[in-house]
């Protein structure tokens, strides 16, 4: 016998079901060059390539904005409103001033502990990384303007909060970076598996700024010829290479060993 009481069954999957917009973006071009007025952080806008000269572009370059010119089809992913050729991805925090970090942590007497992230383009391995800098006393993260993981909720999640209380600085130039913080009596530190220093062979008592690279290919050639140590992670296992998070952990866990020594 049939039971007709059950109504109709639901399908087992929904395929066109629309993604949940994301809460991290700003599109449309007024409401882009709104938010780029209000002073609210953005990590970078998203421009389609067929549109010509627009006063976000201008405004997006005096405010060091990153702008990407991208297929309409990519936009079309990210939402399916009528984002009119323009979608900005806003930042979950404020980025602070590197220069203005660095002179207070002297103004209170302690000593500099910096941690730069050359490319880490994943949002998970940053926040990760975030939270382990946070707990162990890492005064701000530098990341670049171009090329670094965007700071959104993910992040923020997976920092668990922790970006609400450790400074994140942005960058254009890494090189430039590496530059004012020698010239600013800190000693700069390349974290790479491609040296044969250990790193329990570097002082880290005196003030320091430790480089990680790229989860793809690590510390980029230009950063690694100009810093004042070289150094790896000691390995004895057969795999090559640790998570990104993982040695940014075990790195500034050494120089807590160090500074409570």
């Amino acid at each position: 016998m049939e039971n007709h009481s059950e109504g109709p069954k639901k399908p087992f999957k929904y395929f066109n079901q629309a993604k949940p917009e994301n809460k991290d973006i700003v599109f449309g071009i007024q409401s882009v060059l709104e938010t780029l007025r209000s002073g609210k952080e953005i990590d970078k806008i998203l421009v389609q390539r067929e549109l010509g000269s627009l006063e976000i572009l201008e405004f997006a370059r005096l405010k060091g904005v990153p702008v990407q010119k991208v297929p309409v089809e990519k936009l079309d992913r990210i939402t399916r409103k009528n984002h009119q050729g323009v979608i900005a991805f806003v930042s979950a925090i404020n980025y602070a001033k590197l220069e203005n970090i660095v002179a207070d942590v002297y103004e209170k007497g302690e000593v500099p502990l910096i941690l730069v992230l050359d490319r880490i383009t994943d949002v998970r391995n940053f926040g990760a990384i975030a939270r382990t800098a946070e707990c162990t006393g890492v005064h701000a993260i530098v990341i670049p303007t171009k090329g670094a993981a965007q700071i959104n909720a993910d992040a923020m999640k997976t920092s668990s909060g922790a970006l609400n209380f450790l400074p994140v600085c942005r960058e254009e130039n890494l090189f430039h970076t590496v530059r004012f913080l020698q010239n600013s009596g800190i000693q700069v530190v390349a974290c790479s598996e491609k040296v044969s220093k250990n790193i329990y062979d570097v002082d880290f008592s005196i003030p320091t700024a430790i480089i990680m690279g790229s989860e793809e290919d690590g510390i980029s050639d230009d950063l690694m010829r100009s810093v004042d140590e070289l150094a790896t992670i000691p390995l004895v296992g057969r795999v090559g290479s640790l998570n990104v998070s993982v040695a940014t952990g075990v790195i500034l866990y050494e120089v807590v060993r160090k500074r409570l020594v």
